[in-house]
């Protein structure tokens, strides 16, 4: 916890140690104050300055070598000015009495008064033994319990007259117990023992900063909270929002704008500091947490303490006595054991068991980029900040003059975070066109056609409104290879930022008919004959993304009857849940049957991926969609290659047979696909998931390109969607997920290859095991999360299932489960 600030700035009900003790000092009529510093000595000169905002004057006498408790002192005589002085501790937290302890120095007429303490342990302080009179007899320091004659503690706690700095050598260590008072002691000055009834504790374990914050939340020690009492106990600073649905038991304190969620349930004992962030279903019990902290759904957190600008993601548990540093990740179902301690600045990876403290090393750090990107949690693990230096990185990769395309989705997270991307790029020497909120196909198009290196497109996470997606292309529109990920990953991780000189701060414009340049080169390039002649009518879902932009121009132009819903921008709702998209499916395939329409489609909200629902008004799931537009255009083409990644069932391999295409099997990595459709021969690329690539217009995957190339196919062929599923053979495919450590992945990938002995092996991606019988098993790590995927099919369902249990034995023997 002071791995990298002092122990006075450790907050108590998040306010530091050491304001606490100000604002006793103040309370008592002590405004004029030296603070003696030494370690991170400039974080405590920058929280406290002069003192103003306490209504003090500070002054700061700075060690530079360590000096001792006397020697510290001394190293401040010139600002003591020669009078009485009091000497209090900055860390350690009390609500003495210091007005009635000076009324004590004083009818004693003490040269100096110790304040001393009643503690039921006494063995880790300095014993003092006093006389009926308060006059000290003996000291002890740190005794054995065969040395305890007394339970009064030294509490750091002194009252002195300025003579007493006479005894103290400058400039060497010395220390007030054991080396001042014993000889002031042996001459017979009069030294006095101030026995205090008020609070004390020495916050020097992480077990009594536990207790000094429970303390201070049952009212044991009198403290100036910042904030109002919300329910009897519950303490809420300004700003923070609470959720009535949360559960609140005090005593408990929520600090400045943080915010509580409902569902989220905080027990006794436990304090947020300002701007944490508490997601529903998380449960906090005696829980100290600092600030800027986020808190994932259901995290389980029980008396810890956790460091500030930290992420304990979804359903991770950290337990008893636990410490977890400044700017650490825990991700997700990560499980940290008690008493364990996390150093600052580690990232513990989803699903570890960690029993041993992590001091050197972070377990599982994850790469930058995953599948879609760059990804996070919006202000959480994307910020403003990440996204300047990740664009920093970016134009450091390429040359000063170079142009990058930017845009974004429909949301208000992806527009702010596109201005510090901007803000980064022309600080770099890059110059960036910005599409403004454009679908990603558009995007992807101009990057590959203004001559631009590259482009940077924001959006937000399919699915999940919470989070962002930053997309790094590369000059032909596609995302960035794995060599050019790792390029800017290193760039990244370094911080070796190319900055303009202030003549080079390259030019920021936004070109004017960048959707009419799209719409006019898709029409030249795909197949649209017969499709007036059908005179079909089609259903089209914009789902309130960018392709509302495109598609009016678009199909005006093309000559269908188009009902279209959705089709507005939604800053609201840039994203949809799972139920939120099945609702919307259901409501696209009963417009599609109620209006007898060809068939209808729903676009993703950046117009990048379909989904389709038949003539009959029956959703196509996204595997069988693949089979069905495939078919399609083997069928009108009578040859050529079509590429799948390795993860697609072999039912693609009998349609392509038949008629007369050949499969050519990728990796899953998106730049895989894009790369293999960069050949002229090719025909047809998919992904699975609902993401086509239309090869003669562009190598990148484009949902309006092939929703287009789909009404020009179906239009031709005479037959309908549901008419063609029918004569594809059902796939008897099944999959998987095991979780897999980081750590583990290696050996569980060796553990597969040495059980596959003797069988044919493909290694296009992961391992995919082929059976005699022509069943296969697909064993493939996650390249951004620490789980194993697993594919298997057979000749039925009964034989894949058999298939899956195998090999998923063969995983979960290697990760030891």
């Amino acid at each position: 916890m002071t791995a990298n600030q002092p122990k006075p700035l450790l907050p108590v009900v998040n306010r530091p140690i050491m304001e606490h003790v100000l604002r006793l000092l103040k309370r008592h009529g002590f405004t004029e104050t030296v603070v003696t510093v030494q370690f991170l000595a400039a974080l405590v000169r920058n929280f406290f300055g002069d003192g103003d905002e306490l209504g003090m004057s500070l002054h700061y006498a700075t060690e530079e070598i360590p000096l001792g408790t006397a020697g510290s002192v001394k190293n401040a005589a010139d600002k003591l000015r020669d009078e009485r002085f009091l000497v209090i501790s900055g860390d350690a937290l009390t609500d003495i009495d210091l007005t009635d302890m000076i009324r004590f120095h004083e009818r004693n007429g003490a040269l100096v008064t110790i304040g001393l303490k009643r503690v039921p342990n006494p063995l880790e302080f300095g014993i003092i033994i006093v006389d009926e009179q308060g006059r000290v007899q003996r000291f002890l320091e740190k005794p054995t319990w065969g040395q305890v004659f007394s339970d009064t503690v030294n509490t750091g706690v002194y009252i002195m007259e300025p003579e007493v700095l006479d005894e103290v050598a400058p400039g060497t260590p010395v220390d007030w117990s054991g080396d001042v008072f014993p000889k002031l002691l042996a001459r017979g000055a009069p030294l006095y023992g101030y026995v205090a009834g008020g609070y004390w504790e020495d916050v020097g374990t992480h077990e009594s900063y536990l207790k000094a914050q429970a303390d201070a939340l049952s009212g044991r020690v009198r403290l100036d909270a910042d904030g109002f009492e919300m329910s009897p106990g519950v303490w809420v600073a300004e700003g923070a929002s609470v959720d009535p649905d949360a559960i609140l038991k005090g005593p408990l304190y929520i600090g400045g704008y943080a915010k509580v969620e409902a569902g989220a349930e905080l027990r006794e004992y436990t304090v947020l500091g300002d701007n944490v962030v508490v997601k529903e279903g998380a449960f906090l019990h005696r829980a100290v947490v600092h600030d800027n902290v986020y808190i994932g759904p259901s995290a389980h957190l029980r008396g810890c303490v956790v460091g500030k600008n930290t992420d304990i993601m979804t359903g991770a548990r950290i337990e008893e006595n636990a410490v977890v540093g400044d700017e650490c990740v825990i991700e997700a179902e990560a499980y940290v054991s008690s008493g364990v301690k996390i150093y600052p600045f580690k990232t513990i990876e989803a699903g570890a068991v960690v029993n041993t403290s992590v001091i050197w090393e972070s377990r599982g750090q994850r790469s930058l980029f995953g599948p879609r990107g760059v990804s996070g949690l919006v202000n959480v693990e994307i910020t403003p900040e990440l996204c300047v230096r990740l664009a920093s990185a970016y134009a450091t990769t390429l040359k000063k003059g170079a142009s990058v395309i930017t845009s974004r989705d429909a949301s208000r997270a992806a527009r702010a975070f596109k201005r510090a991307v901007i803000s980064a790029l022309n600080a770099g020497a890059i110059n960036v066109l910005d599409l403004e909120a454009a679908p990603l196909p558009v995007a992807r198009f101009h990057t590959s056609n203004e001559s631009a290196s590259g482009g940077i497109a924001l959006r937000t996470t399919p699915g999940d409104p919470q989070s962002v997606d930053i997309v790094f292309m590369d000059e032909n529109g596609a995302d960035l290879s794995q060599n050019a990920q790792r390029k800017l990953e290193r760039v990244f991780s370094r911080q070796e930022f190319r900055r303009a000189f202030p003549g080079e701060i390259a030019e920021l414009s936004f070109p004017a008919r960048a959707v009419e340049d799209y719409t006019r080169e898709l029409l030249r390039w795909v197949d649209m004959s017969g499709v007036r002649d059908a005179e079909m009518k089609v259903v089209v879902d914009c789902a309130g993304g960018t392709s509302a932009l495109v598609l009016p121009s678009l199909l005006g132009r093309v000559g269908v009857d188009v009902l279209t819903v959705n089709n507005r921008l939604d800053e609201f709702s840039p994203t949809e849940t799972l139920a939120e998209r099945r609702r919307d499916l259901q409501r696209l395939a009963e417009l599609v049957g109620s209006s007898r329409a060809a068939f209808g489609v729903r676009f993703d909200p950046v117009g990048e991926r379909i989904s389709l629902v038949d003539e009959m008004g029956q959703l196509i799931s996204e595997e069988r969609a693949q089979l069905v537009v495939l078919d399609l255009v083997a069928a009108e083409r009578r040859g050529g290659r079509v590429a799948l990644p390795v993860t697609t069932t072999r039912v693609a391999e009998q349609v392509c047979r038949f008629h007369g295409a050949q499969v050519q099997w990728t990796s899953t990595a998106l730049d895989a696909l894009t790369s293999a459709a960069a050949d002229p021969e090719l025909i047809f690329a998919a992904d699975g998931r609902g993401g086509f690539i239309v090869p003669e217009f562009a190598p990148t995957v484009d949902g309006l390109a092939a929703f287009l190339r789909l009404l020009g196919l179906v239009a031709r062929t005479r037959l309908s969607l549901s008419q063609i599923d029918a004569r594809i053979p059902q796939a008897k495919m099944l999959k998987r997920t095991v979780p897999t450590p980081w750590a583990a992945k290696g050996a569980v990938m060796r553990s597969v290859v040495e059980a596959a002995d003797g069988h044919r092996l493909d290694t296009t991606d992961g391992v995919r095991v082929i059976e005699e019988d022509g069943g296969w098993a697909l064993i493939l790590p996650d390249p951004s999360e620490a789980v194993t995927h697993l594919w298997a099919e057979g000749d039925d369902l009964d034989v894949a299932q058999a298939l899956l249990e195998r090999w998923a034995r063969v995983v979960e023997h290697a990760v030891g489960t």
